[in-house]
């Protein structure tokens, strides 16, 4: 590819099937597709970023829809390639927004055949930051490779590096969080955490202590999530700012972190300061979660632009 990327999102993607009443009683089930890394990536894409998505993709049933559906969202597919594996799929039933039900079918998918072959240094080379996350890490041990050889790769370059460990227990443990991000913090320069679910990892309770942690350790920008206080603690060359989520009146929460992200990133990439970026993500992550679904509902450039330019 000769147009330089902005983002190179590096994970799964996965079919996702949802309901609005539990999953016993749902009749159908609404189809999409979705992944953590994916929908930031997509957020990016829907404000104007040029993102590059590596993958691999199942020769299953849903090959082409998926295919066709990345595509149409304009990412960059060149990085995708064809395995004889299955496409991993969860099921969402959203009951009531603090209510919802997961199902996660991914053992043994095709992105876990990620490996050091699908890392292209060029490719790297010709972005502006790499993303990935906890999630691609726990897919297998080669995928954890191609994270870590990515960040290695960037890092040397003197190109952005951001990273979500986005730790969940129905997937992953938390002694395997804390080996993943281990793995890539020397070589992370933008770092998103979850304070409900992330700062565990540290073994920190506290926001002040995780941004010390952090900075001490090397990685230059903190955006830490909270729930408690409603908003976003950015923390950027030794100071600390807070942007309160855009709106608290939302429908469906899910993969709004990872929306935020992909927010932040475009910002980044087209010219923000980091106190800029953390307000155009916010807008972003609010305005998906008024919708739902995960990436059906994330909103495009204009309708964000519009609120941004006026803040």
């Amino acid at each position: 590819m000769d147009e330089k990327l902005d983002i190179i999102a590096i994970g799964e993607g996965l079919v996702e099937l949802s309901a609005d009443e539990s999953l016993k009683d749902a009749k159908c089930l609404y189809k999409y597709f979705g992944g953590d890394v994916l929908s930031t990536a997509v957020a990016a894409v829907r404000l104007g970023s040029k993102a590059g998505f590596v993958t691999k993709l199942g020769n299953d049933a849903f090959k082409d829809f998926l295919y066709d559906g990345w595509k149409a969202e304009g990412l960059d597919v060149s990085k995708v390639s064809l395995v004889d594996e299955k496409n991993g799929l969860y099921l969402i039933a959203r009951t009531d927004l603090k209510d919802k039900e997961f199902a996660y079918y991914r053992n043994k998918t095709a992105p876990a055949k990620l490996s050091l072959n699908d890392i292209d240094a060029e490719y790297i080379n010709n972005s502006k930051v790499v993303y990935s996350t906890g999630i691609t890490q726990s897919l297998s041990m080669s995928a954890r490779e191609v994270v870590k050889k990515s960040f290695e790769l960037a890092h040397n370059a003197n190109i952005l590096t951001a990273y979500d460990p986005n730790f969940n227990r129905a997937v992953f443990s938390l002694d395997d969080a804390r080996e993943f991000f281990d793995e890539v913090v020397s070589e992370t320069d933008i770092l998103f955490l979850s304070e409900k679910h992330d700062l565990e990892i540290m073994g920190i309770e506290s926001v002040d202590a995780a941004f010390k942690y952090l900075w001490d350790k090397g990685v230059s920008t903190v955006i830490i999530k909270s729930g408690t206080d409603m908003g976003y603690y950015l923390g950027y060359n030794g100071s600390i700012s807070f942007t309160e989520f855009y709106t608290t009146d939302v429908c469906d929460t899910t993969c709004s972190g990872d929306v935020f992200n992909g927010g932040f990133l475009h910002g980044v990439t087209h010219g923000c300061t980091m106190i800029e970026a953390a307000k155009l993500a916010s807008i972003v992550a609010g305005m998906q979660a008024q919708g739902i679904g995960a990436i059906k509902s994330i909103p495009y450039h204009d309708k964000v632009y519009s609120v941004f330019k006026g803040v």
